[in-house]
């Protein structure tokens, strides 16, 4: 997904050499050591879903989000993101934010029940 969110159609990688991912794909040699070809990986739509951004689509991950959500989003031709959150444009710390605008097509709002914080109580 980062090959593809940058634009890089493929990359040489050691991960799957000698097993059945390897079958049928381009092998080469570095420095004595066998590579094989993957492809970038490109999407025609990716939705994301971001704790808090601006309206400009500057987006804020939270804790695991962090993970896949930005290379998620750069790969695919049109990023649907859904935040918790949208606040005004120029109030997120640049240095805070994880995914800038420029991956996003559509921002959506979406209604967030905290599941954890939802009272039980027995009925009397």
């Amino acid at each position: 997904m980062r090959a593809g969110g940058a634009g890089i159609p493929g990359f040489y990688t050691k991960t799957g050499v000698g097993t059945q991912v390897a079958e049928g794909k381009e092998h080469k040699e570095f420095d004595g050591q066998t590579y094989i070809l993957e492809r970038g990986i490109v999407a025609d739509l990716a939705i994301v879903k971001a704790w808090k951004a601006d309206e400009t689509g500057n987006a804020v991950f939270r804790k695991t989000a962090r993970n896949f959500n930005p290379p998620a989003a750069m790969c695919g031709r049109v990023c649907v993101m859904e935040v918790e959150e949208i606040v005004p444009a120029g109030s997120l710390d640049p240095d805070n934010i994880h995914l800038p605008g420029i991956y996003v097509h559509r921002l959506i709002q979406g209604e967030h029940e905290k599941r954890i914080e939802q009272r039980t109580v027995r009925e009397a």
